[in-house]
């Protein structure tokens, strides 16, 4: 009967740490996940923003004021002005 009894609390004191090791490991990783989510949310703000500013950046008006006020670039004439066909397009 000792023996049984003994092999019973040797098996409940196995399954206890097993529980208590898989709870831990539970909260442990809904922490991990948590904080991955709230890096996710950062990362796609700071995404949207990039994009916004890209799009600022790419329009056509800011690009050519730059080139005129810091470049001091201007349109060529037209005069000037050669246009060169890929080969593949002359076929």
């Amino acid at each position: 009967m000792t023996r049984t009894n003994l092999a019973l609390l040797a098996a409940l004191f196995v399954c206890a740490l097993a529980l208590v090791t898989s709870t831990h490991q539970s909260r442990r990783l809904f922490t991990e996940l948590e904080r991955a989510q709230d890096l996710q949310k950062k990362i796609e703000v700071e995404w949207g923003q990039l994009q916004l500013e890209q799009s600022t950046w790419a329009k056509h008006a800011l690009v050519e004021s730059i080139a005129r006020r810091q470049l001091a670039m201007r349109a060529p004439d037209a005069r000037r002005l050669q246009f060169v066909t890929p080969p593949e397009a002359r076929k």
